[in-house]
């Protein structure tokens, strides 16, 4: 599914172009004169805004000035769940090793967790910045899929995830999931490395050097 980010994001350089091909199907080439470059101004603005969205926005001068917090990354992440958990017979009860790995650009964040018995995927992932505050939070919603083997005893389900985080380049994070199935608890993470294409558990886990 398309997120809104994403559609904004190829909506204007798909209209930049289309612009852009008319102006210069119609003969207002700025080779010919040079006023002619003005109107492609607006073809610009639309390529910048993708270029903002997907790379600028990290970069060194720019991030300074936005303050937008960069999560991107594999942060590797311990699950704590609360004593009053509902956790079935057999469950983990902790503490569970995972790993959270965060896509992001300006306007858009997807998260998925991966533990090794099943993963989460988000949906609606904001982070909000506290008023007059360098604390933020990122917040989402989540679907977990465990593996065949393991859903007679733990079957799919739905939870939220609240981290708080501070600066603009945080390391480590730290917060609470909630899940449909009453099962709660804390949650610590550390920024493993900026590499957002594991695909597994195993992957991730292959070369993280804290791993016992």
């Amino acid at each position: 599914m398309t997120s809104p980010a994403q559609s904004i994001r190829w909506g204007a350089a798909a209209a930049s172009t289309i612009y852009g091909v008319l102006l210069y199907l119609l003969g207002l080439r700025p080779e010919q004169e040079l006023k002619y470059a003005f109107a492609y101004v607006p073809m610009a603005l639309g390529y910048l805004v993708l270029i903002f969205d997907k790379w600028a926005w990290r970069w060194v001068g720019v991030h300074r000035i936005t303050g937008h917090p960069r999560l991107e990354g594999t942060w590797r992440t311990t699950l704590i769940p609360s004593a009053e958990s509902h956790i079935p017979v057999g469950g983990n009860r902790g503490p569970i090793r995972a790993y959270l790995t965060i896509e992001q650009s300006y306007w858009s964040l997807h998260a998925t967790l991966r533990t090794a018995e099943s993963s989460s995927r988000s949906s609606n992932a904001t982070v909000d910045k506290t008023d007059g505050s360098d604390i933020s939070e990122l917040r989402f919603l989540y679907e977990n899929i465990p593996q065949v083997a393991h859903q007679q005893r733990s079957p799919r389900h739905t939870g939220a995830c609240r981290l708080s985080l501070a600066g603009r380049a945080p390391t480590a994070l730290v917060g609470r999931y909630y899940t449909d199935r009453f099962t709660a608890g804390d949650m610590e993470l550390v920024l493993m490395n900026r590499t957002t294409d594991y695909s597994t558990f195993a992957q991730a886990a292959a070369v993280d050097t804290a791993t016992p």
